[in-house]
């Protein structure tokens, strides 16, 4: 399933159609429409130009002129395709005016195999949009290292649930703190304001360097040019279970957080017991000797 990185792979991709006209607009499958009429959808869409792309979340919005967005969801195995033929699992088929200078027009596709993205038109700004919270890169570090005070849950599991931050998603927050060399158990009120800019940090790289040749595509998803992805083969821990860490040949090991699997390496991304007062690296505590520390000391932070 595309996650946000790989979205915005996509919206990058098909940022250059902006301007372009659309000169015709066929759909196939009615149930990517989610109940819209296709010969109305594609008569709506006819002649309008492309006034913009933008990723919200993981949907695609493309606003119209003249009024008018068309939201794309691409769903587990949802594809935009920017030339090419049109196959069995073709299921929209936009074709854009001629540029001046070329003789070829540009023809945009969806794919989608198992049908579980949608495509919606709207004169309005999509409601389902609306209500979604603030971009990751639109949030600012004090608001971000604020959001999750008082959370007693890992990090991985609430930032994505918090008000300030809910689009980032345990997929981008799990990169981020492999990059920020935090635990992936780690309390999130208490990762130490140092780490938690790390973090900031590192999620934005994440989002701003994924549209570089396919890092954030996996194999089993293509780009806007229908090339594969290679995002598996910079993998630094996950799914590498026993195999060494790629700084420092520690064995990565891997937990479960709130039923779904983490993996980190015990020695780069260490663990402060807060109850024990006890450092935790591959396995063996380590006791540190603070008699009178009390346990909000932010030395003693994650």
């Amino acid at each position: 399933m595309p996650e946000l990185p790989e979205v915005e792979t996509v919206v990058r991709s098909i940022a250059p159609l902006v301007g372009r006209r659309i000169a015709s607009a066929e759909f196939r499958c009615l149930r990517i429409l989610r109940g819209g009429n296709p010969d109305a959808m594609a008569a709506r869409l006819q002649g309008r130009k492309i006034a913009g792309v933008k990723r919200y979340g993981k949907l695609i919005v493309m606003s119209l002129t003249g009024g008018g967005y068309l939201m794309v969801h691409l769903g587990m195995t949802g594809k935009l395709l920017l030339g090419g033929e049109a196959g069995k699992h073709t299921h929209a088929i936009l074709t854009l005016d001629r540029p001046k200078g070329n003789r070829r027009e540009m023809v945009l596709l969806y794919d989608d195999s198992r049908q579980f993205g949608s495509i919606e038109f709207s004169e309005e700004f999509p409601k389902r949009v609306a209500r979604l919270g603030p971009e990751p890169l639109e949030v600012r570090f004090e608001d971000f290292a604020g959001a999750p005070q008082g959370a007693h849950d890992p990090y991985q599991v609430a930032a994505p649930e918090s008000d300030v931050c809910p689009r980032r998603g345990q997929y981008l927050c799990g990169r981020g703190v492999v990059s920020s060399r935090i635990h992936p158990q780690a309390m999130a009120s208490r990762i130490r304001p140092d780490r938690a800019r790390r973090l900031y940090d590192a999620v934005g790289r994440r989002i701003n360097g994924g549209h570089r040749g396919g890092r954030f595509l996996d194999l089993g998803l293509r780009g806007c040019t229908g090339r594969k992805g290679f995002f598996q083969f910079s993998h630094r821990v996950y799914q590498r279970t026993g195999e060494p860490c790629v700084i420092c040949q520690t064995p990565i090991r891997r937990v479960i957080v709130t039923q779904r699997s983490s993996h980190y390496c015990p020695k780069c991304q260490k663990r402060w017991n807060q109850a024990a007062k006890r450092y935790v690296v591959s396995g063996v505590a380590t006791f540190i000797a603070v008699p009178f520390c009390s346990t909000n000391d932010r030395r003693f932070r994650t």
